[in-house]
């Protein structure tokens, strides 16, 4: 299968890519940097998905990961450039699934105001999304993580005060890593075939944790 990933130079996506290439799969890649990975089945490209697409025939899964905390581009990157990009790759015969990247901020609010909404709008795209790719008989789902082991949050990661804080905030007192997000990613897309229009929060019990005193 042909799989298209945004955002492979580094953590989730790169673990995506890693792992459709070790079950088979031919991935197209596209970011902003260069990626130090290289496999003969993997094409890396530079690509702005805010920008010009470049043209790709047949793409069957697409993995919407390219994203951004903050900054005044939020809104551009992580909802406008994902919705660009599903529009131009998956409304086609070859599509099998389609996943988005989405975040526990959708649910919650929690997090900075524009990223927040961002990935609730995702999530509200991912739905409807799904009822536009009934018909090619492909399913479409969103991914929520809480904390994931990711460069992106190197500045959580390097301080143990803040890393334990944000630990004891899970009820398995653990983050989630971009390998196990990706096997998350790879059942939804190549394995389910039934269950679409839903995004699957994988927060180690963060949001379920309560400080409810009897």
């Amino acid at each position: 299968m042909k799989i298209l990933i945004t955002g492979t130079s580094r953590g989730i996506g790169l673990a995506c890519a890693k792992k459709y290439i070790e079950m088979g799969h031919e991935v197209i890649g596209f970011d902003v940097t260069e990626s130090e990975f290289a496999d003969p089945n993997y094409t890396h490209m530079i690509v702005d998905i805010a920008k010009e697409l470049p043209d790709i025939e047949g793409v069957n899964v697409i993995i919407n990961n390219a994203g951004i905390q903050e900054g005044p581009d939020v809104i551009d990157i992580n909802l406008k450039a994902t919705i660009k990009v599903t529009e131009k790759y998956a409304f086609q015969d070859a599509i099998c699934s389609v996943l988005f990247m989405a975040s526990s901020s959708a649910s919650n609010g929690a997090e900075f105001p524009e990223y927040a909404a961002s990935k609730g709008g995702v999530v509200t795209y991912m739905k409807n999304t799904a009822l536009r790719l009934a018909k090619y008989g492909a399913t479409s789902n969103s991914i929520s993580a809480g904390g994931v082991y990711t460069p992106l949050n190197a500045h959580i990661m390097d301080d143990p005060n803040l890393m334990e804080q944000c630990l004891d905030e899970t009820l398995l007192h653990r983050w989630a890593s971009a390998e196990e997000i990706a096997e998350f990613s790879y059942f939804l897309t190549n394995v389910n075939k039934s269950m679409t229009g839903q995004d699957i929060l994988v927060d180690n019990g963060e949001q379920l944790k309560s400080n409810f005193i009897w």
